[in-house]
This record gives C-alpha cells, sequence and structure tokens, in this order.
C-alpha cells in the first residue's frame, strides 16, 4: 500500500477537475454556437441547387380512337390555347351529327305547332254551342233527350281534346329537349376527333405521323409553356428557422449565359414552400416568373439553367 503525501493529493484532485471541464467545453462550446447560428437574423437566404423547370410539360393525347387524317403542328412551333392540333377521322361522326341535327330540327317544329291546340279549342267552343242549343230546343221539347245528350257529351269530348292537345305539345317539348341533347352528345362525339391545345405553348415534340392509327391516350405531340417558368430549389429548413415561408418577397438570379456576372434578374414572391425535410434538413421552394424573348423571339429563360433565389 502506497502512502500519498496531502499535498500530492490537492494537486491530483485539481488536475482530475481540469480534465473533467476539459471533456464536456468542446459541447458547450457546439451548442453555444449552433444556438448562434439559427438566431443570427443578419445573415441572408439563399436557396441552394436552384433550376429552371417547365410549369406545363404536356403530352396532349388523343381522345378516341381512329386514323389521323391532319397533323397540324411540328416542332418549333408556337401554338396558341383553342388550335386544332390534329384531327382522328370523323367522317361518321359529322354524318351522326347532321343527324341529330335533323331530328332535333323536325322535333323543334313540333313542339311549336299549336294547331291542334288551336283546332281543339274551336272545336269546344262549337261543341259549347250546339249543346246550349240542343238544351233549349229539348226544353222546348222539339228534339228528343238523346239528342239534346249527344251534343252536351260531344262538348265534354271537345274539352278533354284541348287537355290532349295540351299534352300532346308537352310531350313534343320534351321529346325536342332529348334531341336536342343526342344533338350536343353528337357534337361532342365529333369535337372528341379534334385534338385542341390546351394552353398557349410550344411544340418540343411532334410524336405522331399523319396516317398513323391512335388508341385513346396516344400521345400526338408534347407542348411545353415557356411564357412562364418555374425557378425551384431547396433551403436548410433548421438553419432558416421562420425566414422562409410562401408569399415573401426574393430575387431570382437566373445565369441565362456563360457569364455567371451579368444573370437575368426577376423580381417576385415566393410561391411555394414544402412541409417535408429532405434527408438533408432541407425543405423544397418554388417562385413562377414571367419569361421574356430576346430581340430574335427566342425565350430567355429555358428549363434547365441554374439560378438563384435570394430572400430580401
Amino acid at each position: 500500500m502506497f502512502f500519498t503525501p496531502p499535498n500530492k493529493r490537492n494537486v491530483l484532485l485539481a488536475a482530475i477537475a481540469v480534465i473533467a471541464t476539459w471533456s464536456t467545453m468542446p459541447d458547450r462550446v457546439f451548442a453555444q454556437s449552433y444556438s448562434t447560428q439559427l438566431q443570427s437574423p443578419g445573415q441572408r437566404v439563399v436557396a441552394d441547387n436552384c433550376s429552371v423547370k417547365y410549369i406545363r410539360n404536356v403530352n396532349i393525347p388523343a381522345e378516341v380512337e381512329g386514323k389521323l387524317i391532319e397533323l397540324n403542328v411540328e416542332e418549333g412551333m408556337n401554338i396558341s390555347e383553342g388550335d386544332v392540333l390534329a384531327v382522328v377521322d370523323d367522317t361518321a361522326a359529322k354524318l351522326a351529327l347532321e343527324l341529330k341535327r335533323a331530328e332535333e330540327k323536325q322535333a323543334m317544329l313540333e313542339a311549336d305547332n299549336n294547331v291542334n291546340l288551336e283546332d281543339a279549342r274551336n272545336s269546344r267552343e262549337l261543341a259549347d254551342a250546339e249543346a246550349e242549343s240542343h238544351k233549349k230546343l229539348y226544353d222546348e221539347q222539339a228534339i228528343p233527350f238523346w239528342e239534346m245528350k249527344k251534343k252536351v257529351l260531344e262538348a265534354v269530348r271537345a274539352a278533354l281534346r284541348i287537355d290532349l292537345a295540351e299534352m300532346q305539345k308537352k310531350i313534343a317539348s320534351a321529346q325536342y329537349i332529348a334531341k336536342r341533347s343526342e344533338r350536343e352528345i353528337a357534337q361532342y362525339e365529333q369535337q372528341r376527333r379534334q385534338v385542341f391545345a390546351p394552353f398557349d405553348g410550344y411544340v418540343e415534340t411532334r410524336i405522331a405521323q399523319r396516317g398513323e392509327w391512335v388508341q385513346p391516350g396516344s400521345p400526338i405531340a408534347t407542348l411545353v409553356q415557356l411564357d412562364r417558368v418555374r425557378v425551384e430549389g431547396v433551403v436548410d429548413a433548421l438553419a432558416f428557422s421562420g425566414r422562409v415561408r410562401a408569399g415573401l418577397p426574393v430575387t431570382v438570379r437566373v445565369f441565362a449565359s456563360s457569364d455567371r456576372e451579368r444573370p437575368v434578374v426577376v423580381q417576385g414572391k415566393l410561391g411555394f414552400v414544402s412541409s417535408e425535410l429532405n434527408l438533408r434538413r432541407q425543405v423544397r421552394i418554388w417562385i413562377d416568373i414571367d419569361n421574356v424573348k430576346d430581340e430574335n423571339g427566342a425565350w430567355i429563360v429555358k428549363p434547365g439553367m441554374q439560378a438563384e433565389i435570394l430572400f430580401e
């Protein structure tokens, strides 16, 4: 057993205390520096890994089966909303539409026909007059009872003919509505054989060929929107907690050329902030910006270009 003098024992205890203090110091320093980083209001928020993307990039499909008899698009064309891009063989649909139009016209004429109703009203008026006349003759005993009764029943029958004519007119009106709906269905079927542009855009790819047999859903062409594009990136959700939210004013810098010192600068408001963090504790954000054309008519900002999103 060794004996430690009192002075040396005090020195040893002091050394152990110093070592214990050093072992806990890095954790406190890291926590303090990280807390300072989170609460630093002067640090500017800049989104990472930003790039330009399409807002709309759509394969325009055929809606019906048939042979493609018209194809009005080529790659590189600018298309307006509502333009007819292609037509699937619509011969049968056009004939069916003409038939339904004729049937609708016939039903409309029958619904507007008041001849039967007016004739029934006139017949009732005559029958009522004859019935009153025969009643007087019967009262004067100039005619037998059965002849007077016959005229009274004919007046009742004439009243029923008015009800029948009114009912037939209502039926004709209902039939007209049905024929009109059939004509609208035939018109819709004929329109489905025309492929329309759903928005103003640029034909990126022509997929189908004229004379090709297409099925419902077969893509005709790829249409993209270039007058308005989306700049998307990610932001550290923890380092800038509470400082990134939709609606904040931001500055977008798009590097449209090899000279990164001369970017395209656009001001706007942040459109979206994701509620989900990725594995690097980042949230996805984006902003939609208006695109412009150069002096040659080409769009300046193109999907795939690198960009930056800077918060004010």
